[in-house]
């Protein structure tokens, strides 16, 4: 039931450009491809600057 409500508010947070964490801003970095992006919480999330939108970090993706 938890999830049901915090997903869609997570999702809403990352379409604005803002940590799901602690609701800063995201810097939007240019370049080509997937660019990764750190929170000053610690939070990772990955940028693709074609289509402007960020999403969380794989494990894979984070070392």
């Amino acid at each position: 039931m938890l999830k049901n409500i915090l997903g869609p508010v997570q999702a809403w947070l990352l379409a604005q450009g803002k940590c799901v964490g602690c609701g800063k801003i995201l810097p939007v970095k240019e370049g080509k491809g997937m660019q990764r992006v750190d929170c000053a919480c610690g939070r990772i999330y990955m940028y693709d600057p074609a289509a402007h939108k960020y999403r969380r970090a794989l494990l894979d993706e984070i070392k």
